[in-house]
C-alpha cells in the first residue's frame, strides 16, 4: 500500500475527509457579502456559499474558529424543507432559516457542537445562514428580519 493510500485510509477511519484534514475545506467555498436588517440596524457579514450537495454536506464541520463577521450561507436553489445537525462541528452556531424573499422565518440559537439532534426549518426555506453562536442575541436578529444577498435578488451595497 502506498504511503498516500495509508494516510487517506487513516483519515477515513478517524472520520476526517482528506481535504478538510489538510486544511483545504475552507478554500473550496466562494465568499460574498451579506447584510441582515434588524430593528437595531444593519449588520454586515462575509459569508462562504455552500451551493452544491457536497458543500452543504461539509458545511462548517471540523472548523475550530470563525471570524466574528463571518458565516456560511447554505443555498438550496429553491424553496424546500431544511434540516441541519452539528455532527463534527466544533463551533456553537446560530442557524437562521430564510425564505425565498430573504425573510428570516426561524432562528435556532447556540446549537450544540457535535449534536446529532436535527434542527428543522419548520417550514420550507430557500437558505440557511450559520453564524457564530450568540450572534442572533448580540445583533438582535429575529424572525421577520431581512437578509440582503445576491441569491435573494437584494445584494447589500
Amino acid at each position: 500500500m502506498s504511503r498516500l493510500c495509508a494516510i487517506v485510509l487513516t483519515l477515513a477511519m478517524l472520520g476526517l475527509p482528506p481535504a478538510v484534514a489538510w486544511g483545504q475545506g475552507a478554500d473550496s467555498f466562494e465568499k460574498s457579502p451579506l447584510a441582515i436588517e434588524t430593528a437595531g440596524g444593519r449588520h454586515d457579514f462575509t459569508v462562504e456559499l455552500a451551493t452544491t450537495q457536497a458543500q452543504r454536506q461539509q458545511g462548517l464541520m471540523y472548523r475550530r474558529k470563525m471570524a466574528r463577521d463571518a458565516g456560511m450561507l447554505f443555498d438550496y436553489g429553491r424553496t424546500q424543507p431544511a434540516a441541519m445537525w452539528m455532527k463534527n462541528t466544533f463551533i456553537p452556531l446560530d442557524m437562521l432559516f430564510i425564505d425565498e424573499d430573504g425573510r428570516i422565518v426561524r432562528v435556532a440559537q447556540r446549537t450544540v457542537p457535535h449534536s446529532l439532534v436535527v434542527v428543522s426549518s419548520g417550514e420550507p426555506v430557500r437558505a440557511v445562514l450559520e453564524l457564530n453562536g450568540g450572534s442572533a442575541a448580540r445583533f438582535g436578529i429575529k424572525p421577520g428580519d431581512h437578509v440582503r444577498h445576491a441569491i435573494f435578488g437584494t445584494a447589500p451595497h
